[in-house]
This record gives C-alpha cells, sequence and structure tokens, in this order.
C-alpha cells in the first residue's frame, strides 16, 4: 500500500494531538508501524494504551510521537472523513432515485456512492457489486457491523438485470462468506412491479430467511418514482391490488419465521400498508423497529411515542397549555398519520390548534409522496397565502443533516421570510413532536430516554449525501 498518509484537517484545542505538537497540514503516516488505508484501520490501531505515531509536518520532514494516550480521543480531524476516497456505484439500477434527479441540483445529490464502510458510519445499503476479497476480509477482522445488503432478488440473472452489471448475481455469494462468519447483516429490497414481486419475492425472502440469525432483518419497499424518467427503464407504480399481493407474500413469511425462529424478519414499508388501505400492525410486529430508516413501522412508532409522551407529560405538566395555533406540514404519505396525532395532542390540551398541511411534491413529481423529498420551494408555493398562525413545525427529515437546508437549496430561514412565520424544524420522534407544539425544552424527556422506551432518532434526508 502506497503511504501519502493522511493529511490533518483540524486539531482539538487542549488535546493529546495539540499537546504533542501535532498541526493542522501534517500527514499522519503510520501508527505503531501500520500503515492505514482509512478511518477504520485508524480506530483499529488507536485501540492500544501506547502509541507510536509517525507524522510528516508541512515541510516534508518526519518524525515519531510517543502517546500514552489511555484509550483517548486524539483530536485529529482528518481532510476526508473515511480517509480515503469514497467508492462510487458501478451499477445501472433500474430503479436507481438519483438517475431520476433533474439537473442544477448540488454535485452532491447525484454521487452514487456503494461504499461498504458507509454502511456501518451511514446505515448506507451496498449491492457488494464492488467489493474485493481484501475489503470483505477487513469487515470480518475488524468485526465491523451490521453490513446492511441491498439484495433486491437472490435469483442471479434477475439480479445482473436490475442492477444492470453481469457480476451481480455473482456478489450474492458474499453473503454466504459473511453469514459463515457470523457477521450481521440487515437486507433491503426494492420491489419493482412486475419485475422482482410475485414469486420472485417469495424466492427472494425463503432464501434471505436461510441466513438467519445473521442476517437479521429485511425491509421491502416500493420503487420511488419521479417524473424525472425520460430514457428510462419503464417501471409502473404500486397500486391498491399489487399492494396486496406483496404485503400476503411478506406477511405469511412472517408468520412462518415468527414460529420457526422467534422473529418476523421480513418487514414492509408503511407505504405499502397506505397502498393496500390496510391497517399498520402492532408494535410487536416490527421486532424492535431495526429498518426504520427504510420507512418500516416509523407511522407505528410515532403513534407510541406520542402516546408515551402525552401519558408523560400529563403526570408531570401541571397547569394549561399556552394558547397557540400551529401549523404542521409534511408529505402525503404521513398527513393523515400526523393529523391523527394532531387530534391527540389537541384532545388533552384543547387550548392548542394544529393545522395539518399536506404538501404535494411537484418538484418530483406526485408519486413521491414522503416527507423526506419535499423541497423548500414547494413549501413556499403551496403554503403561500395560508393562515398559519403562530409557528409552523417542519421535520427534520426535510432538511440536510446537520444544516437547515432543503434539497433544492432553500433555507429554513427563506421559508420563514417568504411565508412570514416562524419555522421550528422538528426531529423525527412523537416525544420531540409533543415537545414542539408544546413548546417544552427537549430535556423534559431525558429521564425517560435514559428508562429506554424511546429509540434512536431518524434524522436527515432519505436521499442521503456524501
Amino acid at each position: 500500500m502506497k503511504n501519502d498518509g493522511h493529511l490533518i484537517k483540524a486539531v482539538d484545542s487542549g488535546s493529546l494531538a495539540e499537546a504533542a505538537g501535532i498541526k493542522p497540514g501534517d500527514k499522519l503516516l503510520s501508527i505503531n508501524g501500520h500503515l492505514l488505508e482509512d478511518i477504520f484501520d485508524y480506530e483499529y490501531y488507536m485501540d492500544s494504551p501506547s502509541l507510536t505515531l509517525l507524522v510528516e509536518q508541512e515541510g516534508g520532514s518526519q518524525r515519531e510521537i510517543p502517546l500514552n494516550h489511555d484509550y483517548q480521543n486524539l483530536g485529529l480531524t482528518f481532510e476526508n472523513g473515511l480517509m480515503s476516497d469514497y467508492k462510487s456505484c458501478s451499477n445501472q439500477c433500474i430503479f436507481c432515485f438519483i438517475d431520476q434527479m433533474p439537473p442544477g441540483m448540488r454535485e452532491t445529490l447525484y454521487f452514487k456512492d456503494d461504499d461498504s464502510r458507509l454502511s456501518f458510519l451511514q446505515g448506507n445499503y451496498v449491492t457488494l457489486t464492488n467489493m474485493k476479497d481484501h475489503d470483505l476480509q477487513r469487515i470480518i477482522d475488524f468485526k465491523l457491523s451490521p453490513i446492511n445488503i441491498s439484495v433486491h432478488t437472490t435469483n442471479p440473472e434477475l439480479r445482473c438485470k436490475m442492477l444492470h452489471n453481469r457480476f451481480a448475481g455473482e456478489s450474492l455469494k458474499k453473503i454466504d462468506v459473511l453469514y459463515k462468519a457470523e457477521t450481521p447483516m440487515n437486507g433491503q429490497i426494492v420491489l419493482c412491479r412486475g419485475i422482482n414481486d410475485g414469486a420472485e419475492l417469495d424466492r427472494t425472502i425463503g432464501d434471505l430467511a436461510k441466513y438467519l440469525p445473521y442476517m437479521e432483518s429485511v425491509s421491502v419497499v416500493p420503487v420511488g418514482l419521479s417524473k424525472f424518467r425520460d430514457g428510462l427503464y419503464p417501471l409502473e407504480p404500486f397500486d391498491k391490488e399489487s399492494a396486496i399481493a406483496a404485503l400476503e407474500i411478506i406477511e405469511k413469511w412472517q408468520e412462518r419465521l415468527y414460529a420457526s425462529h422467534g422473529t418476523h424478519f421480513i418487514h414492509a414499508s408503511d407505504e405499502f400498508y397506505i397502498l393496500a388501505e390496510r391497517k399498520l400492525p402492532e408494535t410487536e410486529r416490527y421486532d424492535g423497529f431495526p429498518q426504520l430508516e427504510n420507512g418500516v413501522g416509523m407511522l407505528r412508532l410515532l403513534d407510541d411515542e406520542v402516546d408515551q409522551a402525552l401519558a408523560y407529560i400529563a403526570e408531570e405538566f401541571e397547569g394549561e397549555a399556552e394558547p397557540e395555533k400551529i401549523s404542521i406540514a409534511t408529505g402525503l404519505l404521513a398527513a393523515p398519520y400526523v393529523t391523527a396525532q394532531a387530534e391527540k395532542i389537541m384532545a388533552q390540551y384543547p387550548e392548542i390548534k394544529i393545522q395539518v398541511f399536506p404538501i404535494r411534491n411537484e418538484f418530483f413529481g406526485e408519486m413521491i409522496t414522503v416527507a423526506g423529498l419535499i423541497t423548500g420551494q414547494d413549501i413556499k408555493k403551496q403554503l403561500s397565502g395560508k393562515a398559519l398562525g403562530d409557528r409552523l413545525l417542519l421535520p427534520i427529515c426535510m432538511f440536510r443533516s446537520g444544516e437547515e437546508v432543503f434539497l433544492d437549496d432553500v433555507t429554513r430561514q427563506d421559508v420563514q421570510n417568504a411565508l412570514q412565520v416562524p419555522v421550528d424544524i422538528v426531529k423525527s420522534s412523537g416525544q420531540d413532536l409533543v415537545a414542539a407544539v408544546l413548546g417544552l425544552d427537549e430535556s423534559w424527556f431525558e429521564d425517560e430516554e435514559e428508562d429506554g422506551w424511546i429509540l434512536e432518532d431518524y434524522q436527515g434526508y432519505e436521499l442521503k449525501e456524501i
């Protein structure tokens, strides 16, 4: 491995690295004589009470730095978060949402990643098609888990067709390697009507169930179809009948696998139940909600958490809430369910009036109904002139992770200025919604979070960026 070193972008004030004389612009070459391929090597070799760092200073001179760090963070930030280039996707999947993006958006939104390291760091799903034996062995050696795998189908020929990659079928054998190494995994199936549904879905679930218990869960999500599909593979949206057919296969396997393994294993996204006009499954059927980021159980969990939050506040909160008129904007998919939660809050606190505004996705097309792909321009256009009351609440999934920017680069401040109403960003959980409506500080729920009844929030775009 060539040793060009890893450029240090920043050094924390008061850190061990600063005390050792390491400066921004220096390069870290090795730890205890080991060259560093990426962030996982760094973290692995840092797991030692004593270190010897080889550092190249800006002028090119090198020096060894012995440290007794007692497992402390050195305080280094590298120019590249992975300490190596991101691996891009070599597939041309027939359902790829990035291929359905309009021109003129920021560059990061067009990058297709297929990097196993991001599977652990960000929860991204990977196809395994560009994973070499070396990468696979590092996952096993470093005990990195879980690895999230975009399976889609276990039919090798069909997978080659869906991913438009002649190696896509062969790469399924990497699941066998991970299974033998007892590596925890999760799976994902993007279901395309008339392609990998029906008998093919039945086959795929049966094949993946053989990897239990190390394949811990598998989600089934309907293909997302934007209006920007000129020249792309012809795909049809799911309707009520086809959604019901998919659910019948999934629920048959849930019943069978729960009886044999004590887990439901295969989970349909909320959208399938809405399309099929069926009630959401009971909480217990979600097996602890392992697939929230794929839209599996988010609406059921929201319902549970709002109930828990209202019950808790009823015991702790004295007096009436401040009278206020509040608006909430969300996607068409979640709007009826958010409305139901708003009605619960108003029933307990009638002095608060809440109106929920479903936002049509005119930017990507009306077949895109999730809140995480709503743009700022659609919110401004559709809420302009509306009586929005004292505040407008927007879910955090509409915004770029860690920023107040929508997919179309409109900012929260832009929306606030256009609509002339204060805009509050609400985290994804039910207790966050209740707290935001009642104007309570997040610390209200700290004790309950420690008791474990609140699950980790899902935040950031549904369309992940590098």
